[in-house]
């Protein structure tokens, strides 16, 4: 009775314990038999813990029947919904929480594993995205386009390499290259497909120019492809007044490609020869190659002596770009991507149109039109052609509408000018910033003659000059007028005078003064011409005095004022100006027949 007297909770303890135990050493159920008889042993079955329910419900008979266990039912029942209240962790048998933690781990792991390969999965999916979106930004830019059809072998030498790490050294050029290249790029591939030549011949225009459209260097080479004139008239391209082909992005590019494709045959396919031979001319590169030849030495172009230093870097920076281009990822460079689809349409005309009529008809700015037609000099296209324009996309459909609206004689403004007396077509057309031969044409005059009184018809800018900013007199102006070190100064181009006599003369270079005003060293200049240069300083003497004093190669003559002559008259026959002549004679407004003038003529540049 020694259990009856522990305290309650004891008992409780002391029966888990108890049952436990039993069912531990298979035990747990025993059959009670008679007094006397063999008690067999049954099988060792787990006997689950009753509830309070259960014991209530469960009948005296079926009892635990030992005195020492003699408790009632009231308190089992209590003690076990006590036991029920409890943790788990304290009434739990250890064999199974072990076994419910192991199935909880290996359940925790299954879990984990399971995120982990949907994660991979989802990695794996978005990588997948990522690499088709990539090709497919690839198969759309055209400078992938361009790396895909390289067919020239690449170059390896220090003179490369020299090229190559003066491009790396200067990023912000190559980026500002790609964004010009925009426009053009995808034209100039589409070309040099059609004839199966090497795409990187569309890197050319970077050398040459930095893909700038209105590009002139100092040997009078102009446009992307830097064609000199002699070459842009051997090539076909019309250069005149109001149009100059050799900047014409569709013209010039099939100038220029056809001309690298004839220089490739004459050098039976070395297309490092003839690289060389469109930069300094074949004739010079086949020189420079027999020079080699007589001596036994290597004809290819790495191993020629006889070349200018200019040739001896243009093809390595060539070879440079190819390697540059051809492995973007290798040397870190970002390429801008340019969309394979070109970015203009062409229009056909049937006439000559004001350009900025044009860009607003078409609704776009007059700098967007010239950026895609820069061949036009002036204010309008050529009135004997290339009648069309290249239009953006999206843009092309309206101005094809709105042009259909107005008639051809109202795409050019029209001014009804009365001959003044004294005035030539030479002052007429300067006046209003046309040609003669324009003037001519359109009111029928065949000679030169004009008489006072009478009305011709000239076509003029619909709007200011000012807002046709990338005309070439608008691109002089704008040259001209920029700020520089020194004191600005402008000259009256005098006959006679060239730009090595003008510079020696106001103790500049040749290549300053034809650089201040948009000029090659070489250019020729027009009597009346206005030229601004900068000098330092105070000038030993007064320039103006030399200015008016007449060159050696003039010859001094003395002119009889004739009935009907003016100064505007007697200027445009002697090729000279107004200002020359009141500068060289003390006249007045007008002038009297029998007046003796004394003039200046260069006989080179009359007509007879």
């Amino acid at each position: 009775m020694f259990l009856r007297q522990m305290p309650r909770h004891g008992e409780r303890n002391l029966l888990a314990a108890t049952l436990i135990v039993l069912s531990l050493s298979g035990c747990a159920n025993i059959t009670t038999g008679a007094p006397g008889e063999a008690v067999e042993p049954t099988a060792a079955v787990a006997i689950p813990l009753a509830t309070a329910e259960d014991q209530s419900d469960t009948s005296a008979g079926q009892n635990l029947a030992y005195d020492d266990f003699s408790a009632s039912a009231e308190e089992l029942a209590a003690g076990e919904a006590d036991r029920f209240d409890e943790p788990e962790s304290t009434w739990i048998q250890p064999q199974v929480r072990a076994s419910m933690n192991f199935d909880i781990e290996i359940e925790a792991e299954q879990a984990e594993l399971a995120a982990q390969q949907q994660h991979q999965a989802e990695e794996a999916v978005v990588a997948a995205i990522k690499a088709s979106l990539q090709e497919i930004r690839r198969k759309n830019n055209a400078w992938y386009r361009l790396q895909s059809g390289m067919q020239l072998k690449p170059v390896n030498n220090a003179r490369v390499r020299a090229q190559l790490k003066w491009y790396l050294d200067h990023p912000g050029y190559l980026q500002r290259v790609m964004e010009r290249a925009r426009p053009i790029l995808p034209f100039v591939l589409d070309e040099l497909e059609k004839r199966n030549l090497p795409t990187e011949l569309a890197l050319l225009p970077i050398v040459e120019s930095a893909y700038q459209a209105f590009a002139y260097s100092h040997g009078r080479a102009s446009g992307m492809w830097q064609i000199i004139p002699s070459t842009g008239r051997f090539l076909g391209l019309k250069q005149n007044w109001w149009y100059d082909g050799r900047r014409d992005i569709i013209e010039s590019t099939h100038a220029a490609i056809n001309y690298l494709d004839s220089l490739a045959r004459q050098f039976n396919g070395d297309w490092e020869l003839a690289l060389a031979a469109y930069n300094a001319g074949p004739g010079k590169i086949r020189n420079a190659v027999r020079y080699n030849k007589k001596r036994k030495r290597p004809t290819d172009f790495w191993s020629l002596t006889r070349i200018r230093q200019e040739t001896r870097a243009y093809v390595p920076k060539m070879f440079a770009l190819r390697e540059l281009f051809a492995n973007p990822d290798k040397y870190k460079l970002d390429l801008v991507p340019v969309n394979n689809q070109v970015s203009y349409e062409i229009v056909k005309l049937d006439g000559q149109i004001d350009l900025a009529l044009a860009a607003d008809l078409a609704g776009i700015s007059v700098n967007e039109l010239y950026q895609l037609n820069p061949a036009f000099n002036r204010w309008a296209t050529a009135p004997n052609g290339p009648h069309r324009l290249l239009l953006p996309r999206g843009k092309a459909e309206r101005f094809r509408a709105e042009v259909a609206k107005v008639p051809p004689s109202k795409r050019i403004n029209w001014v009804r000018h009365k001959i003044k007396n004294g005035e030539t077509l030479s002052h007429i057309s300067k006046k209003y910033r046309t040609s003669v031969a324009l003037i001519k044409d359109v009111n029928n005059i065949r000679g030169s003659r004009i008489r006072a009184g009478k009305y011709l018809m000239v076509p003029t800018a619909t709007k200011s000059l000012n807002s046709y900013t990338l005309s070439q007199n608008s691109r002089i102006a704008r040259l001209q007028n920029t700020n520089r070190k020194g004191t600005k100064r402008v000259h009256i181009v005098r006959p006679g005078q060239s730009l090595w006599s003008i510079s020696r003369s106001y103790g500049v270079s040749t290549q300053s003064l034809a650089k201040w005003n948009g000029m090659a060293p070489i250019d020729t200049l027009r009597v009346g011409q206005k030229l601004v240069l900068w000098t330092r300083g105070n000038l030993s003497q007064k320039v103006s005095i030399n200015q008016t004093r007449p060159s050696n190669a003039l010859h001094a003559l003395r002119y009889t004022v004739r009935k009907g002559d003016s100064l505007y008259r007697i200027a445009d026959r002697f090729n000279i100006t107004v200002a020359d002549i009141k500068r060289w004679n003390r006249v007045g407004k007008y002038l009297q027949p029998g007046q003796k003038l004394k003039l200046y003529v260069d006989i080179t540049s009359q007509s007879g």
